[in-house]
């Protein structure tokens, strides 16, 4: 069974979203948050940059949040922080920027912080996060490999996320870096678990209906080895090709949709015009 976990709704962006024009991604963020009502946190954790923040704060104000917060937890010890917990408990939205997803898992992973935002999340709470704050999202992410190469068993390195998104393994910049490559490979490993490659300016907003729909500029790969018949991953050697048949990849433009439980494309996935605990 593919799906988030029932709450709120997520945003996965796959980087390089637009910020100047029609803000179209984190637009719709805000909307789902709230809109006029929308009370966000930016959590810059994945970045050593203190100031990584500010920019996505202005963005939001400007996009009509209520409120709009930064929370720079830069190392483990502040993620007790009373102050910080309250924060993330009295938001609608919470945005993690971009850096190094290593660093979102080892500051919060099983933290008062952490626990408090998959809480919120449960709760209704709408979870965002762009480039390294999308591949967080999934229960395995991908934290290294090899962009524009052969499919190989080693191309790969693999850590625990957040688990927000379940039996799917998100990458980002996927067609600007060329990794179609290594989200096969990740696919090789365990035919289970769902590849979803996530253009630039592009994002997928999953509900808790297990569905998603694309939007922005780009498109959504989506990689589905259940099928897969024949596969040389177990006794390939390093350096060697991977070999996969019965492969299903899916291309999905902005407009159109998957549904997560029953691995099938939804070639009429309407724009979301419900709150974000209705079906679309």
């Amino acid at each position: 069974m593919v799906g988030n976990k029932a709450g709120g709704c997520l945003v996965i962006i796959g980087g390089a979203e637009d910020k100047n024009g029609d803000c179209v991604i984190l637009r719709e963020f805000v909307r789902l948050a709230g809109g006029k009502k929308a009370r966000l946190t930016v959590l810059t954790t994945a970045s050593e940059n203190p100031g990584a923040g500010a920019e996505y704060r202005r963005i939001f104000l400007d996009l009509g949040a209520q409120e709009a917060v930064v929370l720079a937890v830069r190392h483990r010890v502040e993620a007790s922080d009373k102050k910080s917990l309250s924060v993330i408990r009295e938001s609608s939205g919470i945005f993690f920027t971009g850096g190094d997803q290593l660093r979102i898992t080892g500051i919060l992973g099983g933290s008062a912080l952490g626990l408090a935002l998959l809480e919120s999340y449960r709760k209704g709470a709408v979870m965002a996060g762009t480039s390294a704050g999308a591949s967080v999202m999934s229960g395995t992410m991908l934290v290294g490999g090899g962009s524009d190469e052969t499919p190989k068993k080693e191309i790969i390195r693999m850590a625990p996320g957040l688990g927000l998104l379940q039996d799917a393994v998100v990458d980002q910049h996927f067609a600007q870096r060329g990794r179609i490559g290594r989200l096969l490979a990740v696919v090789a490993h365990n035919p289970h678990i769902l590849g979803v490659g996530i253009d630039e300016d592009t994002a997928v907003v999953v509900s808790p209906h297990h569905r998603f729909r694309v939007i922005g500029s780009g498109t959504v790969t989506v990689i589905d080895g259940r099928n897969i018949t024949y596969s040389n991953v177990s006794e390939s050697g390093i350096g060697q090709a991977l070999t996969l048949t019965g492969v299903c990849l899916h291309i999905l433009a902005p407009g159109y949709g998957f549904d997560l439980w029953e691995r099938k494309a939804c070639l009429e996935c309407r724009k979301e015009e419900n709150p974000p605990d209705e079906d679309y």
